[in-house]
């Protein structure tokens, strides 16, 4: 260690800034063309000198930002970017990289609370893939029918505000989330059923595992000819994409249960239900919030597939098949990133009920006993 860094930390940093006065000294002959990028180069090689004392780890993240922001600004419009910019692009993403991995040892050690500052690292590392998209895609003149950059699917975000909104209630509002309800609670319901018959349990058990295996394209055909063309058999698809999972995992939740617990509850003459309720379904929480978690990347995917075998005109499904047959490549994008943040925040909301219904679990309290 040295200077509060580790050997490779230290490393990395010296070859972000050993780039940045690379690129500063190739970069002098264009100076005048792009100031800002060579702002960035001296800030960088003036990094080299930070390296070698103890000065705070925010001071990389400001590197990191004064990188991408000197490289979108600066980059050359209509033709391929100089060898320095990649450079630039380089040395930006190393001090980013700098920067996480002291902030994740701050936490560790630590130094920082882990509560909000740890969110500062997943967002980091998101937006650091957005500029080395940005900046990829327009420095190597990626056509845009291949893939847009950022700048331009939220461009379209902003223009189609009122189409995305439309798609995503269709979507998610109408299929996914009805869809989702039904087939997790029957797959809860039957579940019951099935630990209270032996042969209920040897019959269903092989033919969910069997369902479970199907995939989706072969299901969605023939949901579209049983309930029509709108989001009923959307729905249906979900509930067949949903049910499954809910219920092999509600099954071998119902078995986690040890018999010493079961023993004590049986010493308290507790019947069948009062055990189920109050012993083993708050055991089998981990793997109920389990399935619903799974089931809620599930059912987004389910539903858009879905589309893709027959919608009304609307619905994300039907705007991205649509939107690659007319090369509306940046459309296509927009309506991922809504599927994206939708499945996103589902998840989200379901991890946070799941914190706060098995606060006792393990993995909940860190693994604390």
């Amino acid at each position: 260690m040295r200077g509060g860094l580790s050997f490779f930390q230290l490393y990395l940093g010296l070859v972000a800034g050993g780039l940045a006065l690379l690129g500063l000294l190739m970069s002098l002959p264009t100076f005048g063309n792009a100031p800002l990028l060579a702002l960035f180069f001296a800030l960088g090689g003036a990094s080299l000198v930070r390296l070698l004392a103890p000065f705070s780890l925010w001071l990389d993240g400001l590197l990191a930002v004064l990188g991408a922001v000197a490289l979108l600004l600066a980059l050359p419009a209509g033709r391929a970017m100089p060898l320095h910019y990649w450079l630039a692009l380089i040395a930006a993403w190393a001090f980013a990289w700098l920067f996480v991995e002291r902030l994740s040892a701050a936490i560790r050690a630590g130094r920082l609370p882990e509560t909000g500052t740890g969110l500062v690292i997943p967002i980091a590392f998101g937006l650091a893939l957005l500029v080395i998209w940005e900046v990829v895609t327009r420095g190597a003149n990626v056509p845009p029918v291949l893939l847009p950059p950022p700048s331009a699917i939220g461009a379209r975000l902003m223009a189609e505000t009122n189409i995305l909104w439309a798609d995503f209630v269709q979507t998610f509002v109408k299929s996914v989330l009805p869809g989702y309800a039904i087939g997790c609670l029957a797959g809860l319901a039957v579940a019951i059923l099935v630990d209270r018959s032996p042969f209920l349990k040897a019959g269903i058990m092989p033919i969910g595992n069997f369902m479970s295996a199907l995939p989706i394209i072969g299901i969605a055909p023939i949901m579209v000819m049983w309930f029509g063309f709108d989001w009923q058999s959307k729905a249906a698809v979900v509930v067949a994409m949903t049910f499954f999972p809910m219920l092999v995992n509600t099954v071998a939740g119902l078995n986690a249960a040890s018999a010493i617990e079961r023993d004590l509850m049986r010493t308290y003459a507790a019947n069948y239900w009062q055990t189920l309720m109050k012993l083993r379904l708050p055991a089998a929480g981990p793997f109920i919030f389990n399935a619903l978690k799974i089931n809620s990347t599930l059912a987004l995917i389910g539903a858009i597939v879905a589309e893709f075998f027959g919608t009304p005109v609307v619905g994300m499904g039907f705007r991205i098949s649509t939107g690659v047959g007319r090369l509306a490549i940046d459309l296509v994008w927009a309506e991922i990133a809504v599927a994206a943040v939708a499945g996103s925040a589902f998840y989200g909301v379901i991890a946070l009920i799941e914190r706060g219904v098995t606060f006792w679990h393990p993995s909940v309290r860190g693994g604390r006993a």
